[in-house]
Protein backbone atom coordinates (compact mmCIF):
# COMPACT_ATOMS: atom_id res chain seq x y z
CA UNK A 1 0.00 0.00 0.00
CA UNK A 2 1.63 3.39 -1.06
CA UNK A 3 1.80 5.93 1.69
CA UNK A 4 -0.09 9.58 1.44
CA UNK A 5 1.97 12.42 1.69
CA UNK A 6 0.59 13.41 5.30
CA UNK A 7 2.04 9.39 6.39
CA UNK A 8 5.62 10.93 6.42
CA UNK A 9 5.17 14.11 9.05
CA UNK A 10 6.24 12.88 12.27
CA UNK A 11 3.57 12.08 14.40
CA UNK A 12 1.63 14.43 16.67
CA UNK A 13 2.53 14.88 19.92
CA UNK A 14 0.80 12.83 22.86
CA UNK A 15 0.79 15.70 25.35
CA UNK A 16 1.54 18.67 25.96
CA UNK A 17 4.84 20.73 26.75
CA UNK A 18 5.44 21.65 30.68
CA UNK A 19 7.53 24.66 30.90
CA UNK A 20 8.23 25.68 35.16
CA UNK A 21 9.52 28.86 35.90
CA UNK A 22 11.25 28.03 39.43
CA UNK A 23 11.75 30.80 42.32
CA UNK A 24 13.16 30.43 45.45
CA UNK A 25 10.72 33.07 47.37
CA UNK A 26 7.91 35.65 46.47
CA UNK A 27 9.21 38.48 44.40
CA UNK A 28 11.82 37.16 42.62
CA UNK A 29 9.54 37.78 39.35
CA UNK A 30 8.39 34.53 38.37
CA UNK A 31 4.45 35.15 37.59
CA UNK A 32 6.37 38.43 35.66
CA UNK A 33 8.49 35.95 33.67
CA UNK A 34 5.63 33.71 32.90
CA UNK A 35 3.85 36.41 31.28
CA UNK A 36 6.89 38.19 29.42
CA UNK A 37 7.17 34.59 27.62
CA UNK A 38 3.53 34.33 26.88
CA UNK A 39 3.38 37.60 25.35
CA UNK A 40 6.40 36.90 22.99
CA UNK A 41 4.91 33.70 21.88
CA UNK A 42 1.61 35.31 21.14
CA UNK A 43 3.57 37.85 19.50
CA UNK A 44 5.12 35.28 17.49
CA UNK A 45 1.43 33.60 16.22
CA UNK A 46 0.67 31.54 18.93
CA UNK A 47 -2.51 31.39 20.56
CA UNK A 48 -1.79 31.93 24.01
CA UNK A 49 -4.41 31.89 26.94
CA UNK A 50 -3.98 32.96 30.75
CA UNK A 51 -5.56 30.03 32.59
CA UNK A 52 -4.67 31.68 36.20
CA UNK A 53 -2.51 34.55 36.99
CA UNK A 54 -2.16 36.06 40.54
CA UNK A 55 -1.51 39.83 40.30
CA UNK A 56 -2.03 40.33 44.14
CA UNK A 57 -2.67 44.12 43.51
CA UNK A 58 0.97 44.38 41.21
CA UNK A 59 0.36 46.57 38.72
CA UNK A 60 3.39 45.85 36.68
CA UNK A 61 1.84 42.27 36.41
CA UNK A 62 -2.06 43.66 35.90
CA UNK A 63 -0.62 45.63 33.10
CA UNK A 64 1.18 42.37 31.48
CA UNK A 65 -1.77 40.15 32.13
CA UNK A 66 -4.03 42.71 30.30
CA UNK A 67 -2.17 41.62 26.89
CA UNK A 68 -3.32 38.75 26.92
CA UNK A 69 -6.53 36.78 26.74
CA UNK A 70 -7.70 35.39 29.91
CA UNK A 71 -10.11 32.74 30.47
CA UNK A 72 -12.96 33.43 32.90
CA UNK A 73 -12.51 31.42 35.97
CA UNK A 74 -15.40 28.96 37.42
CA UNK A 75 -17.17 30.51 39.99
CA UNK A 76 -17.68 28.00 43.14
CA UNK A 77 -19.09 28.46 46.35
CA UNK A 78 -18.44 27.57 49.26
CA UNK A 79 -19.55 28.28 53.05
CA UNK A 80 -21.90 31.22 51.60
CA UNK A 81 -18.73 32.28 49.98
CA UNK A 82 -18.31 32.57 46.31
CA UNK A 83 -14.71 31.44 44.72
CA UNK A 84 -13.03 32.00 41.74
CA UNK A 85 -10.82 28.99 40.35
CA UNK A 86 -8.81 27.99 37.13
CA UNK A 87 -12.03 26.65 34.53
CA UNK A 88 -10.34 23.63 33.30
CA UNK A 89 -13.42 22.43 31.05
CA UNK A 90 -13.70 25.78 29.69
CA UNK A 91 -9.54 26.24 28.77
CA UNK A 92 -9.83 22.83 27.14
CA UNK A 93 -12.77 23.78 25.38
CA UNK A 94 -11.42 26.57 24.03
CA UNK A 95 -8.24 24.68 22.59
CA UNK A 96 -5.38 27.40 22.87
CA UNK A 97 -1.74 25.94 22.34
CA UNK A 98 -0.51 27.38 25.42
CA UNK A 99 -1.88 27.92 28.74
CA UNK A 100 -0.51 30.17 31.29
CA UNK A 101 -1.31 28.82 35.04
CA UNK A 102 0.48 30.95 38.04
CA UNK A 103 1.32 29.26 41.74
CA UNK A 104 1.17 25.58 40.73
CA UNK A 105 1.00 24.34 44.38
CA UNK A 106 -1.88 26.53 44.85
CA UNK A 107 -5.30 24.24 46.92
CA UNK A 108 -8.12 24.55 45.15
CA UNK A 109 -11.70 25.12 46.93
CA UNK A 110 -13.81 22.43 47.51
CA UNK A 111 -15.83 21.56 45.10
CA UNK A 112 -13.30 22.23 42.12
CA UNK A 113 -12.87 19.42 39.72
CA UNK A 114 -9.46 18.29 41.26
CA UNK A 115 -8.05 19.01 44.71
CA UNK A 116 -4.60 20.72 43.63
CA UNK A 117 -3.72 22.72 40.68
CA UNK A 118 -1.08 20.78 39.51
CA UNK A 119 -3.56 17.74 39.06
CA UNK A 120 -5.48 20.86 36.89
CA UNK A 121 -2.39 21.04 35.02
CA UNK A 122 -1.93 17.26 34.56
CA UNK A 123 -5.83 17.14 32.65
CA UNK A 124 -4.00 20.00 30.19
CA UNK A 125 -1.54 18.88 29.46
CA UNK A 126 -3.01 15.46 28.64
CA UNK A 127 -5.09 17.28 25.90
CA UNK A 128 -2.15 18.36 24.19
CA UNK A 129 -2.08 21.89 25.43
CA UNK A 130 1.19 23.74 26.29
CA UNK A 131 1.28 24.75 30.23
CA UNK A 132 3.66 27.29 31.29
CA UNK A 133 3.62 27.43 35.08
CA UNK A 134 5.86 29.19 38.39
CA UNK A 135 6.42 27.33 41.94
CA UNK A 136 8.56 28.48 44.76
CA UNK A 137 11.24 25.66 46.25
CA UNK A 138 9.87 25.46 49.35
CA UNK A 139 6.50 24.27 47.80
CA UNK A 140 8.30 21.33 46.65
CA UNK A 141 7.38 18.75 49.22
CA UNK A 142 10.68 17.11 50.49
CA UNK A 143 11.98 20.34 50.50
CA UNK A 144 9.03 21.83 52.84
CA UNK A 145 10.76 20.71 55.97
CA UNK A 146 14.07 22.01 55.63
CA UNK A 147 12.48 25.28 54.51
CA UNK A 148 10.58 24.80 58.27
CA UNK A 149 13.56 24.24 59.60
CA UNK A 150 15.55 27.09 58.49
CA UNK A 151 12.62 29.89 58.31
CA UNK A 152 10.65 28.85 60.57
CA UNK A 153 8.05 29.03 58.69
CA UNK A 154 5.67 25.85 57.89
CA UNK A 155 4.56 25.41 54.26
CA UNK A 156 0.95 24.30 54.04
CA UNK A 157 0.73 24.33 50.36
CA UNK A 158 3.00 21.72 48.07
CA UNK A 159 3.59 19.73 45.43
CA UNK A 160 4.52 15.86 45.31
CA UNK A 161 8.64 15.35 44.26
CA UNK A 162 7.67 13.83 40.92
CA UNK A 163 5.55 16.99 39.61
CA UNK A 164 8.71 19.38 38.98
CA UNK A 165 10.77 16.41 37.29
CA UNK A 166 8.33 15.70 34.81
CA UNK A 167 8.66 19.43 33.68
CA UNK A 168 9.89 19.39 30.05
CA UNK A 169 12.10 22.87 30.61
CA UNK A 170 12.86 24.41 33.88
CA UNK A 171 14.08 27.70 34.58
CA UNK A 172 15.41 29.87 37.76
CA UNK A 173 14.41 33.01 38.17
CA UNK A 174 16.94 34.24 40.10
CA UNK A 175 17.63 37.49 42.03
CA UNK A 176 20.01 37.97 44.49
CA UNK A 177 18.95 38.41 48.04
CA UNK A 178 20.20 42.38 48.47
CA UNK A 179 17.88 43.14 45.25
CA UNK A 180 14.79 40.80 46.39
CA UNK A 181 14.91 42.96 49.68
CA UNK A 182 15.20 46.24 47.90
CA UNK A 183 12.50 44.97 46.15
CA UNK A 184 10.36 44.74 48.90
CA UNK A 185 11.28 48.09 50.41
CA UNK A 186 9.90 49.59 47.01
CA UNK A 187 7.08 47.76 47.35
CA UNK A 188 7.16 45.81 44.67
CA UNK A 189 5.91 42.65 46.46
CA UNK A 190 3.83 43.59 49.53
CA UNK A 191 1.70 46.77 50.67
CA UNK A 192 4.02 49.40 52.20
CA UNK A 193 2.76 47.80 56.04
CA UNK A 194 3.60 44.57 55.57
CA UNK A 195 7.42 45.22 54.20
CA UNK A 196 9.03 45.73 57.80
CA UNK A 197 7.40 42.74 58.96
CA UNK A 198 8.22 40.28 56.42
CA UNK A 199 11.96 41.64 56.12
CA UNK A 200 12.40 41.10 59.86
CA UNK A 201 10.84 37.22 58.97
CA UNK A 202 10.96 34.78 56.17
CA UNK A 203 12.81 37.64 53.89
CA UNK A 204 15.66 37.63 56.19
CA UNK A 205 19.16 37.67 54.47
CA UNK A 206 20.09 34.42 55.78
CA UNK A 207 16.58 32.98 54.72
CA UNK A 208 16.88 33.88 50.85
CA UNK A 209 20.42 32.79 51.11
CA UNK A 210 19.34 29.25 51.95
CA UNK A 211 16.59 29.14 50.00
CA UNK A 212 18.28 30.46 46.81
CA UNK A 213 21.10 27.55 47.26
CA UNK A 214 18.14 25.43 47.69
CA UNK A 215 16.92 26.22 44.21
CA UNK A 216 20.10 25.73 42.49
CA UNK A 217 20.44 22.84 43.98
CA UNK A 218 16.88 21.68 42.68
CA UNK A 219 18.10 23.24 39.03
CA UNK A 220 21.59 21.11 39.21
CA UNK A 221 19.52 17.90 39.84
CA UNK A 222 17.30 17.95 36.91
CA UNK A 223 19.94 19.40 34.51
CA UNK A 224 22.66 16.74 35.29
CA UNK A 225 19.42 14.12 35.43
CA UNK A 226 18.80 15.38 31.56
CA UNK A 227 22.18 15.23 30.71
CA UNK A 228 22.77 11.27 31.66
CA UNK A 229 19.23 11.33 29.64
CA UNK A 230 20.87 12.40 26.66
CA UNK A 231 24.28 10.72 27.16
CA UNK A 232 22.24 7.40 27.44
CA UNK A 233 19.62 8.09 24.33
CA UNK A 234 23.08 9.12 22.21
CA UNK A 235 24.75 5.83 23.64
CA UNK A 236 27.92 8.10 24.62
CA UNK A 237 30.12 5.82 26.67
CA UNK A 238 32.92 8.87 27.17
CA UNK A 239 33.07 10.62 30.49
CA UNK A 240 32.29 14.89 29.81
CA UNK A 241 33.10 15.69 33.34
CA UNK A 242 30.86 18.84 33.82
CA UNK A 243 30.08 17.85 37.62
CA UNK A 244 32.78 15.51 39.50
CA UNK A 245 31.35 12.34 41.06
CA UNK A 246 33.63 10.43 43.24
CA UNK A 247 33.33 6.74 44.18
CA UNK A 248 35.16 5.13 47.21
CA UNK A 249 35.41 1.30 47.10
CA UNK A 250 34.48 -0.20 50.63
CA UNK A 251 35.56 -2.99 52.03
CA UNK A 252 34.42 -5.00 55.46
CA UNK A 253 38.04 -4.10 57.34
CA UNK A 254 37.23 -1.61 59.73
CA UNK A 255 40.28 0.26 58.55
CA UNK A 256 37.94 1.32 55.48
CA UNK A 257 36.34 4.05 57.73
CA UNK A 258 39.49 5.56 57.35
CA UNK A 259 39.47 5.62 53.48
CA UNK A 260 35.96 6.88 53.24
CA UNK A 261 36.21 9.63 55.42
CA UNK A 262 39.68 10.87 53.24
CA UNK A 263 37.49 10.36 50.25
CA UNK A 264 34.33 12.34 51.65
CA UNK A 265 36.98 15.21 52.32
CA UNK A 266 37.57 14.79 48.82
CA UNK A 267 34.06 15.22 47.50
CA UNK A 268 32.97 17.99 50.09
CA UNK A 269 36.02 20.20 48.67
CA UNK A 270 34.99 19.66 44.76
CA UNK A 271 30.93 19.70 45.75
CA UNK A 272 30.67 16.61 44.26
CA UNK A 273 28.50 13.67 44.13
CA UNK A 274 29.47 10.97 46.44
CA UNK A 275 29.16 7.21 46.00
CA UNK A 276 30.36 4.24 48.75
CA UNK A 277 31.03 1.05 46.75
CA UNK A 278 30.91 -2.33 47.63
CA UNK A 279 31.24 -4.88 45.24
CA UNK A 280 29.66 -8.89 47.02
CA UNK A 281 31.84 -11.08 44.55
CA UNK A 282 30.46 -14.38 46.65
CA UNK A 283 33.15 -15.11 48.56
CA UNK A 284 31.96 -16.46 52.04
CA UNK A 285 32.31 -13.98 55.00
CA UNK A 286 32.39 -14.37 58.24
CA UNK A 287 29.79 -12.94 60.71
CA UNK A 288 32.36 -10.21 62.18
CA UNK A 289 32.74 -9.06 58.64
CA UNK A 290 29.43 -8.64 58.12
CA UNK A 291 29.51 -6.68 60.91
CA UNK A 292 32.24 -4.69 60.15
CA UNK A 293 30.82 -4.15 56.99
CA UNK A 294 27.87 -2.89 57.87
CA UNK A 295 29.29 -0.32 60.14
CA UNK A 296 31.36 1.24 57.18
CA UNK A 297 28.29 1.34 55.04
CA UNK A 298 26.57 3.20 58.07
CA UNK A 299 29.38 5.46 58.41
CA UNK A 300 29.85 6.08 54.56
CA UNK A 301 25.89 6.88 54.53
CA UNK A 302 26.95 9.71 57.44
CA UNK A 303 29.46 11.23 55.75
CA UNK A 304 26.99 12.34 52.93
CA UNK A 305 27.82 9.05 50.66
CA UNK A 306 24.91 7.45 48.19
CA UNK A 307 25.91 3.56 49.02
CA UNK A 308 25.62 1.10 46.18
CA UNK A 309 26.08 -2.34 46.57
CA UNK A 310 26.86 -4.39 43.44
CA UNK A 311 27.37 -8.08 42.60
CA UNK A 312 29.97 -9.48 40.62
CA UNK A 313 32.84 -11.61 40.10
CA UNK A 314 35.56 -9.09 40.10
CA UNK A 315 35.68 -5.80 42.01
CA UNK A 316 37.06 -3.94 39.43
CA UNK A 317 34.88 -4.78 36.43
CA UNK A 318 31.41 -4.02 38.70
CA UNK A 319 33.21 -0.94 39.33
CA UNK A 320 34.11 -0.27 36.01
CA UNK A 321 30.48 -0.41 34.64
CA UNK A 322 29.10 1.69 37.55
CA UNK A 323 31.28 4.62 36.78
CA UNK A 324 30.08 3.99 33.22
CA UNK A 325 26.57 4.06 34.05
CA UNK A 326 26.83 7.24 36.37
CA UNK A 327 29.73 9.21 34.48
CA UNK A 328 31.84 8.76 37.70
CA UNK A 329 35.11 11.12 37.70
CA UNK A 330 37.47 9.87 40.24
CA UNK A 331 37.58 6.42 41.68
CA UNK A 332 39.32 5.60 45.31
CA UNK A 333 40.56 2.62 46.22
CA UNK A 334 42.82 1.95 49.32
CA UNK A 335 45.74 -0.09 49.81
CA UNK A 336 46.71 -1.73 53.22
CA UNK A 337 50.19 -0.64 54.54
CA UNK A 338 51.83 -4.11 53.82
CA UNK A 339 55.18 -5.17 52.85
CA UNK A 340 56.46 -7.86 51.00
CA UNK A 341 54.18 -9.93 48.47
CA UNK A 342 51.14 -9.21 50.11
CA UNK A 343 50.85 -5.70 49.10
CA UNK A 344 50.40 -6.63 45.54
CA UNK A 345 47.16 -8.07 46.44
CA UNK A 346 46.19 -4.66 46.98
CA UNK A 347 46.72 -3.19 44.45
CA UNK A 348 45.49 -5.56 41.81
CA UNK A 349 41.96 -4.59 41.46
CA UNK A 350 43.21 -0.82 41.17
CA UNK A 351 45.39 -2.06 38.29
CA UNK A 352 43.07 -4.41 36.58
CA UNK A 353 40.50 -1.41 36.74
CA UNK A 354 43.16 1.23 35.27
CA UNK A 355 42.85 -1.13 32.33
CA UNK A 356 38.97 -1.86 31.61
CA UNK A 357 37.90 1.65 33.30
CA UNK A 358 36.75 4.28 31.37
CA UNK A 359 38.63 7.69 31.11
CA UNK A 360 38.36 8.13 35.08
CA UNK A 361 41.02 9.83 37.82
CA UNK A 362 42.14 7.43 39.77
CA UNK A 363 43.39 7.46 43.15
CA UNK A 364 45.06 5.01 45.81
CA UNK A 365 45.08 5.59 49.51
CA UNK A 366 47.36 3.97 51.86
CA UNK A 367 45.71 2.69 55.30
CA UNK A 368 46.86 1.00 58.41
CA UNK A 369 46.63 -2.69 58.44
CA UNK A 370 44.22 -3.90 61.02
Amino acid sequence: MQKKPEDWLPSQKTKGIFKLFLGYAPGVGKTYSMLSEGIRRHSRGEDVVIGVVETHGRKAIEELAAQLETVPRRKIEYKGTVFEEMDVDAIIARQPQVVLVDELAHTNIPGSKHRKRYEDVQEILAAKIDVVSTVNIQHIESIAPVVRNVTGVTIRETVPDWVPLIANETVMVDLTPEALQNRMRRGDVYAPQKVEQALGNFFRRGNLIALRELALRQVVEQVDRSLETYMAAKDIQKNWAVRERVAVCVHPKPHAQYLIARAARMARRQDAEFYAIYVDTGRDRGKESEKSLAANLQFAESMGAKVVRLKGASVADAVSEFAREKHITQVIFGRSAVKGWKKYLYLSPAHRFLRESPEVDVHIITQESD
